[in-house]
């Protein structure tokens, strides 16, 4: 009798379900607290943005939406999300210091950062260009003009890279956040904005008179953006990473793409369909 009971004991050890106790780093804290913690830009339109309800919205809100659905079919219980809103400034500092699982916004993934966070599969990706009041008919001539752009950002760095190489002399006027730019600039304050591109459309089209501006249509910089999260958690990155696969996989993405892009881009870059057949790893 004894011996078929420590069989049985063995068999179920084998066959449970992942336990509270086997949880490991972000999950475990996630299953403790019965919430999950998404970190959020609230002016880059339209990957991450307020609605006019003041609730957080956008194409990378949506994947982290997607994760916290499996977040919780992983822990095997309930939770709430929370939305907390970080800057350029301090959004890595919120994760290294837990104010936040995970970063949903517009991050572009450098070896740098991945010094300080990681980074799962690439979510997005566009690149470096520039905004200017339509009726100021800037055309890749900034010499002397003031160009905004946000502090803290991977923009920032290939903009001084391009004005050097160019022999351009132009004044980098450092920002907060985009929405603090495009106030500028409809005070002329600036001459132009420098962002990624989809950033700069996403303002346009949120400002509520998008034909005010003019986005150049040549970009300076690629940018593969991805969701950050803590560093050495391979469990909580997994879970993330699987469900950007899926969306991929089953063209999800597109979808998603469509919702937030297909206002002013009905067509789908060539790059971001390429991103779609190298990044729909099978399980």
């Amino acid at each position: 009798m004894r011996s078929i009971l420590a069989s049985f004991l063995v068999i179920t050890f084998f066959v449970a379900p992942l336990s509270a106790q086997e949880l490991t780093g972000t999950l475990q804290q996630i299953q403790k607290s019965g919430k999950i913690k998404i970190g959020y830009r609230a002016s880059v339109p339209p990957l991450s943005f307020l609605n006019k309800d003041g609730a957080p919205v956008g194409y990378s809100i949506d994947l982290c939406e997607e994760i916290a659905t499996a977040v919780k079919q992983k822990i095997g219980s309930d939770l709430s999300v929370e939305y907390i809103p970080v800057t350029s400034a301090d959004r890595f500092d919120a994760l290294t210091e837990n104010r936040i699982d995970i970063l949903c916004g517009a991050t572009t993934k450098t070896l740098t950062r991945s010094e300080k966070v990681d980074f799962t599969q690439l979510t997005f990706v566009t690149g470096g260009s520039f905004m200017s009041l339509k009726k100021t008919k800037i055309i890749n001539n900034f010499e002397g003009k003031r160009i905004g752009v946000s502090k803290g950002t991977t923009t920032a760095e290939n903009l001084k890279k391009l004005l050097e190489e160019a022999q351009t002399k132009a004044e980098i006027v450092l920002m907060d956040s985009s929405a603090e730019a495009l106030e500028a600039l409809n005070k002329e304050e600036i001459d132009a904005i420098a962002a990624d591109q989809v950033v700069l459309i996403g303002l346009a089209l949120t400002s509520g008179k998008p034909g005010n501006y003019s986005v150049l249509p040549d970009l300076f910089s690629y940018e593969p953006f991805a969701l950050a999260v803590r560093r050495n958690d391979a469990d909580f990155r997994l879970v993330a990473d699987r469900v950007i696969a899926e969306l991929y996989r089953t063209g999800k993405i597109k979808d998603i793409y469509d919702r937030w892009f297909g206002v002013f881009a009905k067509q789908r870059s060539t790059a971001f369909d390429a991103l779609i057949q190298l990044s729909a790893i099978p399980e």
